[in-house]
């Protein structure tokens, strides 16, 4: 890996001048950022990656949905469509083939928001901001043709050590000084006991600036669920054997979760976005049969879920008792009211003078 990265390293070099050209266009006014009288809040971060930024925007939707009319809005990476569109049941195909798989998975659980997509945020936003109080924009963080009015950047707190190099040889999308603009950082990810000092040593590598508010989260699993999203009465004990398939940037953290239940773990792991196949789904089936424990289940992940629920895929995976692992957030020390709070507020002062009619 490190010769790799030595090679690579001219490559990382040039696409760090593109981005920074592009960057300083952007913050000279050159380029224009678009900013809009309703509030948007842009989830993101700054390299390749899981961050828990589905989460995070989930965790927005619950705080906020009740109160305002609002929408997500996101890229729909890996989907088979263009253009600005919005999750629809009554649309042909599945959700995740028309929007991508995060996109599926908000629309399934917040069936009563707006899920949008569009390559283009700005355009994403002149169509929602006419009938919509506020906009969250998901995995925007480099999207700087909007300025969002309040910006959360997340760092996985389980990869903070990995050196700072851009793509291809590193990790980043952009250079580590990025961060500046965010508002607020949120270090995700980190063990739920993790110290003072552990922390600290955390706020060092990150540097984060003044203005900054930083928040530390963990990743909060609960119980196993169907596809469609009721609650499944299954008890991991040491000896289930779990099937384990996954298509996503970091599937550690489950693993890990998982293993302190059971040791067994057959995991059947897969590139991040990945589109399953038949083939993968039948090996997976046949894997499963040939278990002869009576204790043995199949779990996925709930992005993993959208694919996997596919009109290709559903002649053998209905026949499969696969279930499902949702996640959420918990925020540590005692600052999720802080959090919110934050929140609130910032929506609550740029809506009051923008009426829905």
């Amino acid at each position: 890996m490190k010769y790799l990265r030595l090679l690579l390293f001219p490559f990382s070099l040039i696409y760090g001048l593109v981005v920074i050209i592009r960057n300083w266009l952007y913050d000279t006014g050159l380029f224009k950022s678009r900013k809009f009288y309703i509030p948007v809040i842009s989830v993101g971060n700054l390299d390749v990656g899981g961050a828990g930024k589905s989460p995070m925007t989930e965790y927005l939707v619950s705080l906020l949905k009740n109160k305002y009319r609002m929408a997500t809005l996101s890229r729909g990476y890996g989907r088979n469509t263009k253009g600005y569109l919005v999750a629809n049941e009554k649309s042909p195909g599945t959700i995740a083939d028309l929007v991508g798989d995060e996109p599926a998975q908000f629309h399934q659980k917040f069936p009563e928001i707006t899920v949008a997509v569009c390559e283009d945020r700005v355009v994403g936003i002149k169509q929602l901001k006419v009938d919509h109080q506020l906009v969250i924009m998901d995995d925007a963080y480099q999207h700087r043709a909007v300025k969002p009015g309040l910006s959360l950047l997340l760092f996985d707190y389980n990869r903070i050590d990995e050196p700072l190099l851009l793509l291809p040889a590193g990790n980043l999308r952009e250079p580590f000084n990025g961060r500046k603009r965010a508002n607020v950082i949120i270090i995700s990810k980190c063990p739920e006991e993790i110290s003072s000092r552990e922390q600290s040593a955390a706020l060092e590598k990150i540097q984060p600036f003044q203005n900054q508010q930083v928040f530390f989260t963990s990743i909060a699993y609960k119980q196993l669920q169907s596809f469609k999203g009721e609650a499944v009465p299954v008890k991991l004990t040491e000896k289930t054997i779990v099937f384990l398939i996954t298509g996503i940037a970091s599937a550690d953290p489950l693993v890990q979760h998982i293993q302190k239940h059971t040791q067994h773990i057959i995991h059947h792991k897969y590139p991040d976005h990945h589109r399953f196949s038949l083939k993968n789904i039948i090996k997976l089936a046949d894997g499963f049969s040939e278990c002869r424990s009576a204790d043995k289940v199949i779990i996925t992940t709930e992005k993993d879920a959208q694919r996997l629920a596919e009109h290709r895929l559903l002649p053998v995976t209905k026949e499969l008792p696969i279930l499902v692992m949702p996640i959420g957030i918990n925020f540590l020390n005692n600052e999720q009211e802080k959090f919110d709070g934050l929140v609130i507020d910032y929506v609550r002062t740029h809506t009051e003078h923008h009426k829905i009619h």
